[in-house]
């Protein structure tokens, strides 16, 4: 797996990690069951501090990207189920990117290629 930090964005760290491993995840990179690096084998491999990795693997178990197990470590979990607390965010997010789109100018026509080539891309592996 490799994810990479920018160091001068202003999105934290942790944040940058959480939406690289999902996409890792959509992308088919990461696997259902995959074993993650530990939180201090990653920190050493990023750079960054171990704090950083535990709350990015934190949020991540907590949104049920990831499982964690004693014997087995960290994983990536089967895909989670649409829950209402996902579908605010996902709607709230989509307003966003909607409005940000429209205030540059592009088509709804645009949009729509957009998303379909990116939803295809993600499900490209239909095993998952």
């Amino acid at each position: 797996m490799l994810l990479e930090i920018d160091t001068t964005s202003a999105t934290p760290i942790y944040t940058q990690i959480r939406d690289q491993m999902i996409l890792g995840i959509a992308q088919g990179d990461l696997k259902v069951a995959e074993s993650l690096p530990s939180v201090r084998q990653l920190a050493d491999e990023l750079g960054v501090n171990m704090m950083t990795i535990s709350k990015a693997y934190t949020v991540l178990k907590k949104e049920g990207y990831l499982l964690t197990d004693r014997r087995k470590g960290t994983q990536v979990a089967p895909y989670p189920k649409k829950t209402d607390s996902f579908a605010r965010e996902y709607q709230q997010q989509l307003a966003l990117l909607t409005a940000e789109a429209a205030i540059h100018g592009l088509t709804p026509e645009e949009m729509v290629k957009d998303v379909v080539n990116l939803f295809t891309e993600f499900r490209k592996d239909e095993s998952v």
